[in-house]
């Protein structure tokens, strides 16, 4: 497993904590000296910065993991306005989401930044256009995949039914990390090990639910005192 050049990173459903460890996984390379960024094939949803510039808070809880500047390098080359499936607003808006388009955006951040941590959108098989998937755009970096399981429940089938599709696509499966979303899963310890027993992988932690000081707000990004809390709780694979 070359992990040295990043991952991508997955998860069971949107809104389940890809971004919070996304961001959180880029301080931890950069604690190992490490100069590694973030990135995203492409983002639906954004918000009127104090400029008047549409902004993403993904993509701005990425910069601000990767100590950069609002103007400083590109981390994703399709960014659309309404927060709904990517294909469907790309369509409406007469946008085809182009794979290639999007890994030439990854290689050009890659060549000068030896680490990049690839945040998917929503699901692991979230479509781009009528013929390709998220799932493709992995095969095509070759990125070990690290899956974040939001804690609620159907969790189980949804963190299994991911696995299999990572591992049917013969991807290089790293881990997972558990994250308690706002508000505590009924039996969370249980799910965690029924899922560590069925999961032939590293179990990377478990994230608590945020304290409320630094809880993320509406159309903002994550903290970076809410991303070092979120690293404090994982591990890198090894």
């Amino acid at each position: 497993m070359n992990s040295s050049s990043g991952f991508f990173i997955t998860g069971t459903d949107t809104e389940v904590g890809k971004t919070l460890v996304s961001g959180a996984l880029i301080l931890k390379f950069r604690e190992l000296g490490k100069q590694a960024v973030g990135f995203k094939p492409v983002v639906a949803g954004t918000y009127t910065g104090q400029n008047g510039q549409p902004l993403n808070e993904d993509l701005e809880t990425l910069r601000i993991a990767s100590s950069l500047g609002p103007d400083q390098l590109s981390l994703c080359p399709y960014a659309l306005d309404t927060p709904a499936a990517p294909h469907l607003v790309a369509k409406a808006k007469g946008i085809h989401l182009e794979l290639e388009t999007m890994l030439k955006a990854y290689k050009d951040l890659q060549k000068d930044n030896g680490c990049v941590v690839v945040e998917g959108a929503g699901g692991f098989l979230v479509p781009l256009n009528d013929q390709k998937d998220l799932g493709d755009f992995v095969q095509q970096i070759q990125l070990p995949v690290i899956l974040v399981v939001g804690m609620k429940l159907g969790c189980i089938n949804h963190a299994l039914l991911t696995i299999e599709s990572i591992r049917a696509r013969k991807l290089s499966f790293a881990g997972w990390i558990a994250n308690t979303l706002d508000k505590e899963m009924a039996l969370l310890s249980e799910n965690i090990e029924t899922l560590r027993e069925r999961i032939d992988a590293p179990f990377l932690g478990l994230i608590p639910t945020l304290p409320s000081s630094i809880q993320k707000l509406n159309n903002q990004p994550y903290s970076l005192e809410a991303l070092e809390f979120a690293a404090q709780h994982i591990q890198l694979p090894a």
